[in-house]
């Protein structure tokens, strides 16, 4: 087995430390989504809502701006969520 760089394991513990809390932040993030859809479909309204979705858009690329993230790549990446969240919430029964 290689050895490797402690610098180099050193930032690949960082990246994987942040990949455990992206994933477990996105776990907490469908509890909610999860509630969302389940009061949507009680109270009869669609899975999605394009002007919310607008709007969390414009708010994520802001976001992105300021923290020097690729605006373009925070909206695909908030686009994908969005996503599979509107295919969960079409599952729930109406």
């Amino acid at each position: 087995m290689a050895v490797t760089d402690p610098e180099l394991q050193r930032l690949r513990d960082s990246i994987d430390n942040i990949d455990a809390a992206l994933v477990h932040l996105l776990a907490e993030r469908f509890k909610f989504t999860k509630a969302v859809g389940e009061l949507k479909a009680a109270r009869g309204l669609p899975a999605a809502d394009a002007a919310r979705e607008a709007e969390q858009v414009a708010r994520l690329r802001s976001l992105a701006a300021s923290a020097k993230l690729d605006p373009d790549f925070a909206e695909k990446f908030l686009s994908f969520i969005v996503q599979e969240v509107i295919r969960h919430h079409e599952t729930i029964p109406r």
